[in-house]
Formats: structure tokens, sequence, C-alpha cells
């Protein structure tokens, strides 16, 4: 049984090479950098995704144009690649000390200075299950932190530690964002600190389901390589701003191992929506995110059962009871409960969505849902 906010298990992608899973990017605690290597994380878990290939573009036509338009002396694409490289260096310089490793009891995972009162974003899935943490500045000093507050929706969480001289990162705003846009992705992948990788925007807008079955809505995808460990790090632009959290990767369950250059990060807009309110009170008090009130079940044929409707939800007003199979929304088939929360989670509280849904009676109606909004 699966809630709203959960999808079934295994899903394959739509592509036209290979299906596609989506692995939570957490590295699994190590002694040493060179025993991470040797070995895979044992608790990454994967799921299959629908996300499909972006449009081709070339990445020079979202270069800067201080950085495109050759310089009197040099009118060369090797010196806009010199002042690239230049840029980059910098921007490395710039956010590094921003990026922390964050370890707990299961595994390591990476986290973003927010503030210079020591509260530190990262991902939900890095701090499940524990509530203190030790967190390792850039600098190689550690702290002992605390949990400040955690959406398993999004996939945000925070914690604090008690330091002075912290230097934060600031938040982009990632509606700004194009495809084609270099961005950086820096982190602690496989327990090395501080490792920077490359890239650039693939896609905007992504839908994406993790392993326990949350789907993210507004997700970037990108090239830059991502790694067990990099979740909770910075996906960074050439201005030195937040842009995304990393937070997913690709791999080929087909043919084994990763699936390169395809990594998705929760984007900087939806991070610091979700942790101002948790840094505020300690819970999110408004998701800002579209629900019905249901909990669904998989069977053999095509369609999400619904298992259980909460008194006074939406679905509860539209009619829906336990029983019931949704086999369309909005005129699009649903094959299995997987799909309905995609859909769902890409709407917003308001909207109202029209379910075909076929009844235990073998009757089979029309029903206008009026989504609400997703406790916190």
């Amino acid at each position: 049984m699966v809630h709203e906010q959960r999808r079934f298990f295994s899903r394959r992608a739509a592509t036209s090479v290979a299906s596609l899973a989506i692995v939570a990017v957490v590295a699994a605690a190590c002694s040493s950098a060179t025993g991470a290597l040797s070995s895979n994380s044992p608790g990454s878990n994967v799921l299959g995704t629908t996300a499909t290939p972006a449009a081709s573009q070339t990445a020079a036509t979202n270069v800067p144009v201080s950085l495109a338009t050759p310089a009197p002396t040099v009118g060369s694409a090797g010196g806009a690649s010199v002042a690239l490289q230049e840029q980059m260096v910098s921007v490395i310089k710039q956010v590094s000390p921003s990026v922390v490793e964050i370890q707990t009891s299961s595994g390591l995972g990476s986290g973003v200075i927010y503030d210079t009162k020591g509260d530190i974003v990262t991902n939900e899935h890095v701090v499940d299950g524990s509530t203190r943490f030790t967190v390792t500045l850039a600098n190689g000093k550690s702290y002992p932190a605390t949990l400040v507050g955690l959406f398993i929706p999004d996939d945000i969480a925070v914690i604090h530690i008690d330091a002075t001289g912290l230097t934060p990162v600031p938040f982009a705003d990632s509606s700004t964002l194009s495809v084609g846009d270099f961005v950086l992705a820096m982190g602690n992948p496989l327990g090395l600190q501080s490792s920077v990788t490359e890239g650039i925007i693939s896609a905007l807008g992504r839908q994406v389901s993790e392993p326990n079955g949350n789907a993210l809505p507004d997700v970037i995808q990108t090239s830059a390589a991502i790694n067990p460990g990099n979740s909770g790090g910075a996906l960074v632009d050439l201005n030195g701003q937040v842009v995304g959290i990393p937070t997913l990767a690709a791999t080929d369950p087909q043919l084994g191992g990763s699936a390169p250059g395809i990594g998705f990060a929760i984007s900087s807009n939806r991070a610091k929506f979700i942790a101002d309110q948790l840094i505020a009170s300690g819970k999110v008090t408004n998701s800002g995110r579209a629900y019905m009130g249901i909990s669904l079940q998989d069977i053999q044929q095509n369609g999400a059962l619904v298992a259980s409707v909460q008194a006074g939800s939406p679905a509860a007003k539209a009619g829906l009871v336990a029983g019931d199979l949704i086999t369309a929304i909005d005129g699009t088939q649903v094959p299995d409960s997987s799909t309905l929360i995609e859909a769902v989670a890409a709407h917003k509280p308001g909207d109202v969505v029209k379910l075909t849904v076929l009844h235990q009676s073998g009757t089979t109606s029309t029903i206008n849902l009026t989504l609400g909004t997703l406790p916190g």
C-alpha cells in the first residue's frame, strides 16, 4: 500500500534505449576515501523514473556575455575558454567554505551553510532516522549538529551547529535558469570531501520520484556528475549562487552501473521555501503542494486503487470511497499509483482535476475534485 506521496516500487522509464532508475545519493560511512571507492553504497535503493531526454542544446549558448564576447586582445574561442575556467575556479574558491560533510550512523552526505547562525540545509534522506550528526567544515573542523526540522515530501531538512565565522552561500532564483546554463556540483561524493564536478542544466521542471515514493516537483536535471555522498550539497551557477540541492542520480538497471550525465537536484526556490519554514517553526506550515487525501494500492489491472480516504479531505468531499479504482486523470490513463501521484504533484492547491473512477458496483463515473494543500 502506498500513501498519496508514495509511489509503487518498479516502473520502467520512457526512453528508447534503456529504462532508468533513480537512486538516492547517500554514501555509506567509510574510514577512508580508498575504501569508499572500492565499494558501492549498500543503502542505495533503486526506483524507476519517467525522465525523458532533454532537447539537445549547445552549452556555449548560455555562456555569460562577458565570457562569450572576445576580449579586444584575444578575439578567439580559446580566450573565452580561459576566462570560463578562471570564473569556475573563482566560484569554487568562493563556495567551497559553505559546503559541509554530514556524517550519521548510517552514512555520509553533504549540506550547505544557510546562514551565519549555524543552520545547514540538506536532504531529508541524509538525516533520515537520526537525531544527532557530525558536521565537518571545509577547513576540517567538526561540530555536533542537531535536527531543526524536516519535510519528507520535498526531501529537505535543516540541521544546526553552534559555530562562529560561518560563510553562508546565497540561493539564486531558480526560475531564471535556462537549459544550457553552466553549473557546478559541490559536495562529498564517496566520502571525498570538497569534490567538484561540472556540467550544464539539462532540463527544468522535471517530475521525479524518489526510492521512498515521494514525487518531487520542479526538479533540475543536470549533466554534472552526482554520486553517493553528494546528497544535500550545492549545485551552483557561475555567479557562485545555489540553484539546486543535488539529490538523485540515474542508474541503468538493464546494463548495470550508472547512467552518466543524468543527475537531479531540488530547485533552490523550492529548497528555500521549505527551509525558511523549518527554521522559523521547526515544521512546514504551508507546503504549497496539492493533495487529495487518499492512500493508494496497486493491483493487477490498470489503475490506482483507493485503499482509504481521509475524513474531511478533498477526496472525501468529492465522493471517493475505499475500493474505487481511479483509471484516468484529466483524460490521461492511470496505469498505476505512481502515475497518479506524479500527476497530482504537478498541480497546485485549488486546481480542479477530472478523475475517471470505476466503482465496486462496476459502474464508471467522472468526478471533479478540487485539490487541497498537502499538510506539513
